[in-house]
């Protein structure tokens, strides 16, 4: 641990927060999709009761603190995280359906609600049964795939403000777009959402959610631990084929490499460093500039110490 500091912490979090996981030194690559990261000082999983307090108590006492989801599109630094990291996960990922609608805490898979939707006969959600993500995450950058996004169904967030405000937010006022939401430039917590569906046959929403994993299963490096798309797609342009036009088909440093099977995935091809990834994107970028003249935008949330 880099600050002894946060040993009376420990004590003090096992005493107020008896339902939570709380770890010391916890390594973040098993934590994170990729498969890499530094140790976080301490990493707590709280339930939704207990985040709100939790939160509070961290803020009162002044510790550094940073909440994740489902780890998917993160990658943190080698030396890790300073402070606490919240993981809303399992223990805050209750899902309820009310006829049409779905209420879904931050900890939940999206793969998991779009499952339970498809269950009870309700269509529009297909899209998100292949991504890794939990609902907290899906919408802090409203995520998308096979053409739909989180904000095509959303019906309101809940929300903790930086300020210790409980309010819920309609995707307008989360100024949802490609990859964002407002909650990147005004912090903020999705503690849980509302997603209204429509009714459809259970049959073909299955057969629907089974032909988009079939497509990830086909198109996606799935059998390496990645982050998902590495770069945002520029506009007018598709970064997988502006990576493979520039010749980084398969381009590695140390064990981080461009995905062979799909360029725009940068994979772990065992035990790559944060750092060999975070210069394999700066060594794309650059050739994909000297080659097109259009610089990549990272779309993989890169946190943690000395980044």
């Amino acid at each position: 641990m880099h600050n002894n500091n946060y040993y009376g912490l420990v004590n003090d979090l096992q005493a107020h927060f008896p339902k939570s996981t709380i770890l010391v030194d916890e390594p973040m690559k098993k934590h994170t999709t990729f498969k890499i990261g530094g140790p976080a000082d301490v990493y707590i999983e709280p339930t939704t009761s207990e985040t709100v307090n939790l939160i509070n108590l961290l803020r009162n006492q002044q510790i550094p603190f940073m909440v994740i989801g489902n780890g998917s599109n993160l990658l943190v630094s080698d030396e890790g995280i300073e402070g606490v990291v919240v993981s809303l996960g399992k223990k805050a990922g209750n899902i309820t359906i009310e006829g049409d609608t779905i209420i879904a805490e931050a900890g939940a898979l999206l793969s998991t609600v779009a499952n339970r939707a498809a269950n009870a006969g309700l269509t529009g959600l297909e899209f998100a049964s292949g991504i890794p993500g939990s609902i907290g995450g899906a919408v802090y950058m409203n995520a998308g795939a096979y053409g739909g996004e989180i904000k095509d169904v959303l019906v309101s967030v809940d929300i903790l403000t930086p300020d210790y405000k409980f309010i819920e937010l309609s995707p307008e006022e989360l100024d949802l777009s490609y990859r964002h939401s407002n909650l990147m430039e005004n912090g903020g917590i999705v503690l849980g959402a509302k997603i209204k569906l429509n009714k459809g046959n259970p049959e073909e929403i299955k057969e629907k959610i089974n032909s988009i994993r079939a497509q990830r299963q086909e198109k996606q490096p799935l059998n390496f631990p990645s982050a998902g798309s590495t770069f945002k797609r520029p506009e007018g342009y598709f970064a997988g084929k502006l990576i493979d036009d520039a010749g980084l088909r398969g381009y590695t440093v140390g064990n981080a490499q461009v995905s062979e099977k799909h360029c725009g995935f940068v994979v772990n091809k065992g035990d790559a460093t944060a750092e060999e990834v975070l210069q394999l994107m700066k060594d794309v970028d650059a050739k994909v500039y000297e080659s097109f003249g259009v610089h990549l935008t990272p779309e993989v949330r890169i946190v943690g110490r000395n980044i």
